[in-house]
C-alpha cells in the first residue's frame, strides 16, 4: 500500500509539530485518526459489497449449470409413465378399477408384544445347578 520508512514519518511529524504546534496537535492527531477510521469502514463496506456480489454470481453460475445438467440427464433417462412403479416386492399390485385407479392395498400389522418375556430363574437356566 503506501510505503514509508521510519525518516519519512520523524520528517512528517516535526513538520506537524512546528505547523500546528504542540498545544493543538492531539486535537488534530485525533481529527486524523477520526477520518482514517471512517475511510476504513467505507473500504470494508465496499469490499463486502463487492465480495458478496461476487458471491452471488457465483451462485446464479452454479445454479445455471445444474439446471443444465438436469436437463442433460432428464433427455438421457426420460421417465416413463407407461410403467408400472418398482417395488421391491415380488407381489403383483392388484387390477386397476374401472375409474382407472388402484384399490387400496392392505397391509398386515406386525404382532406387538406388550408384555416382555419374564427374565429366567438363574437356579433353574443353569443346568450344572440342577444336577
Amino acid at each position: 500500500m503506501l510505503d514509508f520508512n521510519m525518516s519519512e514519518m520523524m520528517v512528517v511529524a516535526i513538520v506537524a509539530l512546528l505547523v500546528i504546534g504542540p498545544k493543538d496537535l492531539p486535537k488534530a492527531m485525533r481529527f486524523v485518526g477520526c477520518w482514517v477510521g471512517r475511510a476504513r469502514g467505507v473500504a470494508r463496506q465496499f469490499r463486502s459489497g463487492f465480495d458478496s456480489m461476487v458471491r452471488e454470481a457465483e451462485l446464479a453460475e452454479m445454479e445455471k449449470k445444474w439446471a443444465e445438467e438436469n436437463a442433460r440427464i432428464m433427455r438421457e433417462h426420460p421417465s416413463e409413465p407407461d410403467q408400472p412403479p418398482v417395488t421391491s416386492d415380488p407381489v403383483a399390485l392388484p387390477a386397476p378399477d374401472e375409474s382407472g385407479d388402484q384399490p387400496p392395498v392392505t397391509v398386515e400389522r406386525p404382532a406387538i408384544h406388550d408384555d416382555p418375556a419374564p427374565p429366567a430363574d438363574p437356579v433353574t437356566a443353569d443346568p450344572k445347578a440342577q444336577s
